[in-house]
């Protein structure tokens, strides 16, 4: 909580850019909407609060400006340097990027906590981002094994979480209205059982009633699947969770296949409307702009950066790598106000949005 990047996930975008409004959720908001679920699901199965909580909290660290755009982009940009991933970007900050405390780098976390980060949406295989190799090449953090179970449970946290805060944003942006998301599983009989309990209501109230039940319904589910996983599965530690070979925390069949119904909608309906689609070809414009021209002019870079300048030199890798820390790290403002500054164009106040 106290990190420069958890603070900076205030100005981030979850899929709508920042500054479009002040009700749309931020990677801020939707942070602290996971960790309050996963901090409710690990309670009802006698996990670990502060684990999971953490692994929660940690989860989106990575993410650059402008959401899912604004990686694929940068992990165009990087595919010569090994590529960006949001996730391994999580590992570097907590572990190196951050720099506040006199004897170490980083933030000092636990290895369950960045087992948790680096691991949460299932084992990690293949080849492995750049950044999260060079950190498991001096701390083994097991990548070929599953997590913990609340990291587990962080994970399935995020799924309910953006899920249901994506139905309210679109429906408040105006994307889709309720009567199509009625026809969604697990939405249509929520705004049923509303009808029934208060055929008075105003239309926010019955809006927020009926999200609450869905909301409620999936969390209930992974709870109740998982209390019969975890029992059938007979672990006795943490250490037998990771290796069983498959995860323990997991949604019903059925609850899964509702869940793809509504996320199939949100793909059509949301994340891929035209007024999303705009934004997201002129976001992708200014990344793809500025990444080129820190890279071959990399003393634009605040002066702070002037060390890993240095220690840079001319190896154009490592370079690139320190300019994609840059950018990774600048929040939705931050990026649209650098590009203007240096490029000339639109952009918005800096102010407390420094890098």
């Amino acid at each position: 909580i106290h990190a420069s990047a958890f603070r900076r996930l205030k100005h981030k975008t979850q899929v709508f850019v920042e500054h479009e409004g002040d009700y749309y959720r931020t990677r801020l908001t939707h942070s602290i909407e996971v960790a309050q679920v996963a901090r409710t699901i690990a309670g009802a199965l006698g996990l670990s609060g502060e684990l999971t909580e953490a692994v929660a909290l940690a989860h989106d660290l990575g993410h650059t400006p402008f959401g899912h755009t604004g990686e694929d982009a940068l992990h165009a940009l990087m595919a010569p340097y090994g590529g960006f991933d949001h996730n391994a970007q999580a590992i570097k900050i907590v572990t190196s990027l951050e720099r506040h405390y006199a004897s170490f780098d980083g933030l000092n976390l636990t290895w369950d906590t960045l087992e948790g980060i680096a691991k949460h949406n299932g084992p990690v295989v293949g080849d492995l981002p750049y950044a999260l190799a060079a950190y498991n090449a001096l701390h083994d953090l097991e990548l070929e094994t599953h997590a913990s179970a609340e990291a587990q449970v962080a994970a399935l946290s995020d799924d309910i979480a953006y899920n249901n805060h994506d139905l309210h944003d679109g429906l408040r942006a105006g994307l889709f209205a309720e009567e199509e998301i009625a026809d969604l599983p697990l939405v249509g009989p929520a705004y049923a059982e509303v009808d029934r309990l208060y055929p008075d209501t105003d239309p926010y109230r019955r809006r927020h009633e009926a999200l609450r039940r869905v909301f409620g319904v999936m969390v209930s589910d992974v709870i109740e699947t998982s209390q019969m996983l975890l029992a059938n599965a007979g672990a006795q530690s943490a250490a037998e969770i990771r290796h069983l070979g498959r995860p323990v925390i997991r949604f019903s069949d059925q609850m899964w296949q509702d869940i793809g119904a509504i996320r199939t909608f949100l793909f059509k309906r949301m994340y891929r409307a035209p007024s999303v689609m705009e934004k997201r070809a002129e976001v992708t414009q200014i990344v793809e702009d500025l990444f080129p021209l820190f890279l071959e002019e990399p003393d634009l870079l605040p002066r702070h950066w002037g060390r890993q300048i240095e220690a840079a030199g001319k190896d154009r890798t490592a370079l690139a790598r320190m300019v994609c820390d840059y950018i990774a790290g600048m929040t939705d403002r931050y990026a649209y106000w650098e590009h203007a500054r240096l490029l000339g164009g639109q952009g918005t106040s800096p102010s407390q949005t420094r890098t």
